[in-house]
């Protein structure tokens, strides 16, 4: 399965460890992951020297050629809330997951649309275990 992968870059760095965690899950299980490189520590600086509307065009492209998407939605970013939206009006099935006790956004808590999906995780393992089980649910 071609999954879109989304997790903060700009609005913080903090859960990398779980993106990377989720990436290498996902990688390990046979899925393509196009957005892997997110979940590195150099995404910063590779994003810094590509020009926006370069960034913007490729993951619109990646999104179209997606099946699903798996965002990581702990810390708050623009980027992210973007690409879920369109996710689910491409009639995409949609995954967002977060760590017990963060504050999410109720636009996204409170999102009745049945393609998507909100889980709170505990730690990395329970974050691979919700993602794991999505995607078999949506193959």
């Amino acid at each position: 399965m071609n999954v879109y992968f989304s997790c903060s870059i700009t609005g913080g760095r903090s859960e990398e460890k779980v993106y990377q965690a989720m990436v290498a899950a996902m990688l390990a299980a046979g899925h393509e992951v196009p957005t892997a490189h997110l979940s590195t520590a150099e995404v910063v600086d590779l994003e810094k020297i590509a020009e926006p509307v370069e960034i913007f065009t490729r993951d619109m492209r990646w999104l179209e050629e997606c099946d699903v998407v798996v965002a990581e939605v702990s810390t708050p970013s623009h980027g992210v809330g973007y690409e879920v939206a369109v996710g689910l009006t491409m009639q995409k099935p949609v995954l967002c997951c977060y760590q017990r006790g963060k504050r999410v956004s109720k636009i996204i808590t409170g999102n009745t649309n049945p393609a998507l999906r909100v889980v709170e995780y505990k730690d990395d393992e329970g974050a691979i275990q919700e993602v794991l089980h999505f995607l078999d649910q949506a193959g």
